[in-house]
Formats: C-alpha cells, structure tokens, sequence
C-alpha cells in the first residue's frame, strides 16, 4: 500500500530575531528566543527559551509551582543532563539523545 504524504503547509519567514536575555521564575537566567510578541504570529508555539548556563546560581532556584493548563512543555537537552520536577510529583533526569 503507497505511503500517503502528510498534507503540510509552508509559511514564509517572515522576519528572524534574536533571542533576548531574560529572568524568569525565581531568577532563572535564559535566553528567549521568541515569547515577547503577540502569540498568534507565532502560533502554535508560545515561547521558546534557552536555558544553558554553568553559573549554578542562575538556575538552581528554579520555578515556582505554576500550572501548564491547555498546553504542551517540551524540553530539548542538546548536552549534559536536565533535573526535572513538577507539582504532580514526577521527576526524572532528562538527557541529551543518542
């Protein structure tokens, strides 16, 4: 049986930024590569944010509960390992692929 193809529509870029140094949650350093605009040109993503840092006290008070209703968090780790918590109690390492 042929594969049917996925029926994808491409968007023009329509302008490219770069990301802006941010705090967030309880001091939290990152850069955010897009968040700041209004959500519908970036539909459907809300934000998109890069958390490398090897400066411990720019990450380790981490965020407060807050909760992600309606929406999907999705954590890409390029190198090293992520230590991972939410207010439902999972928690886990998560590291880079093969």
């Amino acid at each position: 049986q042929p594969r049917q193809e996925a029926n994808m529509s491409l968007r023009p870029t329509l302008e490219t930024r770069k990301a802006q140094p941010t705090m967030e949650g309880a001091g939290v350093h990152l850069h955010r590569a897009f968040g700041f605009q209004d959500p519908s040109e970036l539909d459907p993503f809300l934000l998109f944010d890069d958390f490398r840092n090897d400066v411990p006290a720019h990450f380790e008070k981490g965020f407060p509960w807050h909760p992600h209703r309606g929406i999907e968090t999705i954590t890409y780790v390029l190198d090293g390992t992520v230590e991972h918590s939410d207010s439902l109690g999972n928690s886990g390492t998560l590291g880079a692929g093969p």
